[in-house]
């Protein structure tokens, strides 16, 4: 995997990322592909018997063929392949993916993990080179409460918990997820200047965190 070379695009790109078994027709990133032209799948393969490096690289040829920059929204499963990819495929700090909202990442770690899974162990504990957001369930079947923080710390992601909302996918009824637009809309405010040009880290650390209202209608809701 080569290097990135930055250029003046200032209107990202965002690239859905499923996790185990592609999201159906119903699920909420399936309704955001359909309803956003700045949206679209990134069609990994092998959707029910996941391998970590060919999701890797079909990843990494996204991410290439979009122009940068590019907004990863993943989800489960996919959320441990972005966190892949930024450790297979090193990035300057905000190109070419200038964010990420990870949704309800799927813990691969622990001993009763699926063994689709498996493959995608140890979850990498390195922080991301672009300003994220973590958002999680209380009783997600896939992840543990404390889990799901640990994970945002370690990858320097801001943490939202949601409440008892499942798997955050189509079996929560969630329907287009309109809560979770606004938190992807605050990624994309945070990553870019409105110059073409990465925020210093702490600045979009500061843009990602300091908006409570989404959170506290998630979490009511």
């Amino acid at each position: 995997m080569g290097s990135f070379a930055p250029h003046d695009a200032v209107s990202p790109t965002i690239l859905t990322v499923p996790g185990l078994g592609g999201s159906g027709a119903s699920h909420w990133q399936t309704l955001w592909e359909r309803s956003r032209l700045d949206t679209v799948r990134v069609e990994l393969g092998m959707w029910d018997t996941p391998h970590r490096n060919s999701w890797v690289t079909k990843l990494d040829e996204a991410i290439r063929q979009a122009q940068a920059p590019v907004i990863l929204v993943a989800h489960s499963l996919g959320c441990i392949a972005v966190a892949w990819w930024a450790e297979l495929a090193p990035q300057p700090y905000g190109w070419p993916v200038a964010g990420a909202l990870l949704v309800a990442p799927a813990d691969v770690d622990r001993a009763d993990a699926p063994r689709e899974l498996a493959g995608f162990a140890p979850v990498p504990h390195g922080p991301l080179p672009f300003p994220s957001i973590l958002v999680s369930s209380t009783d997600d079947p896939w992840v543990a409460p404390a889990r799901a923080h640990s994970m945002a710390a370690e990858w320097g992601s801001h943490h939202v918990e949601i409440g008892a909302q499942g798997h955050i996918n189509a079996a929560s009824g969630l329907g287009a997820w309109h809560e979770g637009q606004e938190l992807l809309d605050r990624v994309i405010d945070a990553s870019r200047d409105g110059r073409g040009h990465a925020r210093p880290p702490g600045d979009a650390r500061a843009m990602l965190t300091r908006t409570l209202g989404v959170e506290q209608r998630l979490v009511q809701g």
